[in-house]
């Protein structure tokens, strides 16, 4: 009778011992999940648009091959901070090396765009100009703002943003991570 005992509750706890095995990481997957215990699978260093922005009667060009896009608006008084972002697109487009041909940097010029910055984009050749009215700009990043840094893809929809700053130094960093955002999506994609 002992003996028996003795099985049934070895039998008993083996059993315990097994769901706990298996049901507890579950549990605690679920928890870590529900209350953002850690950082998700992100690795972009952009801000993700969510949704995106459809933009593809601007950008896409039916004549052309796809391309991505770096953009840039630029505003009514070109600062320093418009300047870092010009800049910084230029570089980054140049800094893809063999991809270059696959990015084409875009600037957004409207009826009140900084004249003298956007003679400076066409005369260092610093990207495509782009000519478009003040309302439809506005009306076509009304959800997340003009001032930034786009990466648009071959669809022509607009994806990441990126804050431009006034330093110099926070631009060069801000400028890598552009960088490796765009290196990840070229080594992604089969199309632009």
């Amino acid at each position: 009778m002992q003996a028996k005992n003795s099985s049934s509750k070895k039998t008993k706890f083996t059993a315990l011992a097994l769901i706990v095995v298996f049901i507890l990481p579950v549990v605690l997957a679920k928890l870590a999940l529900d209350n953002d215990w850690f950082n998700k699978g992100a690795t972009n260093r952009g801000q993700l648009l969510d949704p995106i922005i459809d933009a593809s009667s601007v950008f896409v060009d039916t004549s052309e091959e796809p391309h991505w896009r770096l953009s840039y608006v630029i505003p009514e008084s070109c600062d320093v901070a418009c300047e870092n972002a010009v800049f910084s697109i230029s570089q980054v487009r140049k800094a893809v090396g063999r991809e270059m041909d696959r990015v084409d940097a875009v600037f957004i010029a409207t009826e009140n765009s900084d004249t003298k910055a956007v003679a400076n984009v066409v005369s260092k050749e610093y990207g495509k100009l782009l000519n478009l009215d003040s309302e439809s700009v506005n009306k076509l990043f009304k959800q997340v703002g003009n001032d930034g840094i786009f990466i648009i893809d071959t669809l022509g929809n607009v994806v990441l943003r990126y804050d431009i700053t006034l330093e110099r130094d926070q631009a060069i960093m801000d400028s890598r991570d552009i960088l490796a955002d765009l290196r990840k999506l070229l080594k992604l994609s089969r199309i632009g």
